[in-house]
């Protein structure tokens, strides 16, 4: 039986992840076994993930909230520096989210306004196509993903990436300063990086494959709901998909042709 290395690490992962412990090895990796095993999780499918930003609702608190929600979690450090400082979601002013769509004659509070950012996780996404070892690539929901263990730190996706959603390890992340840091690395269970590699948002592949939502989005939404809607774009049904036909979203840069998949509702 043929298996891709990707499929033997969503095995892996979830098999961790799910505590599938004593089951034998024969078990797990039997075609369908790990989707059968699935199937009754509400996140765990999708052909196509997105996110709707509801910028209505979005406040300086819940900015920050999210990105500590994601994070934490994900042994991100803090390196007090920001010109080496490693980001999976951030704040920016309009004019840097969307470039070429301010005018003169805008209402000040959307240029004061701070966004929300992250990956837009592209139906087209350059990254991948430029990267010389395939670290990065895109799922067939729509998640673009990180192998950090294969990236050899060539940085190309970071020049190809039209967003600015990706970060260098500058530095070894189990050195951060420990003041900046306390109880690092903080989740055991997520693995730190080593000096030289590229990572970015990756919508928290391991929670949705377990059913439950990103990490910004569950910290969002606790403060105030609504603010950000995570779902499946193809599915005329979903939340994300109710959101789009009921408000004007408006995307960053579709104009180059990447597709992202992040909308934002702005008013």
């Amino acid at each position: 039986m043929g298996m891709d290395r990707r499929r033997f690490l969503k095995i892996a992962g979830l098999g961790t992840m799910m505590g599938f412990g004593g089951k034998a090895a024969f078990e797990l990796l039997a075609p369908g076994a790990v989707e059968a095993s699935l199937k009754d999780l509400p996140l765990t499918h999708a052909k196509k993930w997105g996110m709707v930003v509801d910028m209505r609702k979005m406040t300086h608190e819940i900015l920050v909230a999210c990105q500590e929600a994601c994070h934490l979690p994900h042994n991100i450090p803090d390196w007090g520096d920001p010109r080496v400082e490693i980001k999976w979601n951030w704040s920016d002013t309009y004019e840097h989210t969307f470039p070429g769509m301010e005018n003169a004659y805008m209402d000040e509070h959307f240029l004061e306004k701070d966004f929300f950012v992250l990956c837009n996780h592209c139906d087209n996404p350059p990254c991948c196509r430029v990267c010389p070892t395939k670290a990065t690539w895109k799922r067939e929901d729509g998640v673009v993903m990180m192998d950090l263990h294969r990236c050899i730190g060539c940085r190309f996706c970071m020049a190809a990436c039209p967003f600015g959603a990706r970060s260098f390890n500058w530095g070894d992340p189990r050195k951060a300063p420990p003041d900046l840091n306390p109880g690092f690395p903080t989740n055991p269970d997520y693995p730190t990086r080593s000096k030289g590699v590229v990572e970015k948002c990756n919508f928290c592949a391991e929670r949705i494959a377990v059913g439950e939502y990103p990490y910004c989005v569950e910290a969002a939404n606790q403060l105030k709901e609504g603010t950000l809607i995570f779902g499946d774009l193809d599915d005329p049904n979903s939340d994300v998909r109710e959101a789009l036909r009921s408000h004007y979203t408006i995307r960053r840069k579709a104009e180059l042709g990447t597709g992202p998949n992040i909308y934002y509702i702005v008013s």
